[in-house]
């Protein structure tokens, strides 16, 4: 039996939750470490985060898709997958869920709770966030729940608010142009013999509580 949306929903909050929990926290833990070494601190901050982000998926995927992500909840909605009213409130929930694991990220390493970040940046998904935390300027921002829940944390993993609209708008175009490629590199294929690899029209969502 397909999951309620009750239990997408709260699926979705707790991955996003964890996962920012892990981006901070091992943040924190890194740049204590560390002693000052940047590079030592960013490997220290990228193995867990791919390490917790593939974890999630596995655990999570099967109830509620594992986006923890509003750019993939929303490619979602735009290819026919998600209901308009499950992908608001997967995105209400992501967010929400980012926030709190920065919250509680804090509470583990006796920080306050309420902090601005003041680090500007600049410039497959568990091992290619991996790679990407070494290969992009941004370590990755490629999620507007984890970009606005960052600059809620003004520690190793965090952002200043100044480049939110900036990355979040990266990121929504990067999604819209990833739908429109991967629609035509995975479309239908006929041949002269019918049908090859036919898919699947997709199916509209059950909203179910």
């Amino acid at each position: 039996m397909k999951p309620s949306l009750a239990q997408r929903t709260v699926a979705e909050c707790l991955g996003t939750a964890f996962l920012l929990a892990a981006v901070v926290g091992s943040g924190i833990m890194a740049a204590r470490l560390a002693g000052g070494n940047g590079a030592l601190a960013l490997l220290c901050n990228t193995l867990p985060t791919g390490a917790i982000l593939t974890v999630l998926i596995l655990t999570l995927g099967p109830v509620s898709g594992a986006h923890f992500n509003p750019a993939v909840s929303t490619a979602m909605a735009l290819r026919g997958d998600l209901a308009a009213r499950s992908t608001a409130i997967y995105i209400a929930a992501q967010v929400i869920g980012g926030v709190l694991g920065v919250w509680a990220a804090h509470l583990m390493f006796e920080m306050p709770i309420w902090q601005i970040s003041a680090t500007a940046r600049t410039g497959i998904v568990g091992l290619y966030i991996t790679a990407a935390y070494w290969f992009t300027a941004s370590t990755s921002f490629a999620n507007p729940a984890v970009t606005i829940a960052r600059s809620l944390s003004d520690t190793f993993a965090g952002i200043a608010p100044a480049g939110i609209i900036a990355f979040v708008v990266a990121q929504f175009i990067g999604m819209f142009a990833a739908v429109v490629l991967g629609s035509w590199l995975w479309r239908e294929r006929v041949n002269s013999a019918g049908l090859l690899g036919s898919a699947t029209p997709p199916r509209k969502e059950a909203e179910m509580m």
